[in-house]
């Protein structure tokens, strides 16, 4: 048991000192994603907390969904990726009807609902320890060829994960740099905004 703790405390504190790294951004970012090889873990567009009154037809049982600022900004974002090249994989997202729409409406290629990247018992709650190791090693893991892997998840999961690194906003992506070894380092933060204008 002591030795167990002591490996999750290792693994902690890899992240604390890659989340407290330098990051890229704007054409160095772009640059590094051309070239794959990393892991973007990003929050769901925007979503209202509360179930829509006129739900989306698909979004059955009713559950939250991504309002006009949402849909929006994840479309933009999924054209801003084809028309900088920037190679995508591997796209998970979490079983929630707005983890799966952002997906969608950014054009991300199959993308496959996991529970690993589901809530926790309720919106906005605390997630699993198993979710939390499972996410911390998938950024841990290089994509395969030169493609980039894309994880849509909700932000307790991303806190829980990597606690060094302030809250994401709603759309907000976090850019890991896998080295093939068992570590990763956080390379770049991007707003779901901001990829237009990259």
């Amino acid at each position: 048991m002591r030795r167990l703790a002591f490996c999750y405390a290792l693994v902690a504190a890899a992240f604390v000192v890659t989340a407290q790294a330098q990051t890229l951004s704007g054409p160095a970012l772009v640059k590094l994603l051309q070239a794959g090889g990393h892991v973007i873990v990003m929050r769901h567009a925007s979503s209202p907390s509360e179930i829509p009154a006129r739900p989306n037809p698909d979004n059955v049982p009713p559950e939250r969904q991504l309002d006009e600022q949402g849909r929006a900004s994840a479309t933009a974002m999924g054209a801003a990726l084809r028309r900088l090249k920037i190679p995508i994989g591997e796209v998970l997202t979490g079983p929630a009807y707005r983890t799966r729409e952002t997906a969608r409406l950014a054009g991300l290629p199959d993308p496959r609902p996991v529970t690993e990247l589901g809530e926790g018992t309720g919106s906005m709650q605390a997630v699993s320890k198993t979710q939390t190791e499972w996410l911390q090693k998938k950024t841990r893991e290089r994509p395969r060829g030169s493609n980039n892997t894309v994880l849509v998840t909700h932000v307790p999961n991303v806190t829980a994960a990597f606690s060094e690194v302030p809250a994401l906003a709603q759309g907000e992506a976090l850019v890991f740099a896998p080295d093939g070894k068992g570590s990763a380092r956080l390379v770049g933060r991007i707003k779901i905004e901001d990829w237009p204008g990259l």
